[in-house]
């Protein structure tokens, strides 16, 4: 399969989990653009931060509409995030890829030992 259909399709699995639950597009789109489409891993991390912005704010627009979305409770985490990505958008470039790689993991890790409990 061609690598522009690759990344599309990983685009779609990214969008679909991002609309499913609400976020989460990011977790998907590392190793599926990491190992299914062979983009380099720093690049991959970064693609995927880009990646978020018009996802939520799709996703968050479609759970506007429904009536799901409480903007008064949501805007302490928008604040606490923007705080988060400006200073993790920092030090991202000075944080080894392995490092990058074992960050990513464990939070992987914790997720999914959180949802299953």
């Amino acid at each position: 399969m061609d690598k522009r259909w690759r990344l599309r399709l990983s685009g779609v699995c990214g969008g679909m989990i991002n609309g499913l639950f609400g976020g989460g597009g990011g977790m998907v789109l590392v190793p599926l653009l990491r190992g299914w489409c062979g983009v380099e891993e720093r690049r991959a991390f970064a693609d995927c931060v880009a990646v978020i912005l018009p996802l939520c704010v799709l996703s968050a627009g479609i759970y506007a509409a429904g009536s799901a979305l409480d903007p008064v409770a949501a805007a302490p985490y928008l604040l606490g995030g923007l705080f988060g990505g400006l200073v993790g958008g920092k030090v991202f470039t000075k944080v080894p890829v392995v490092w990058l790689r074992r960050i990513f993991a464990a939070f992987m890790l914790y997720g999914g030992v959180r949802y299953l409990l």
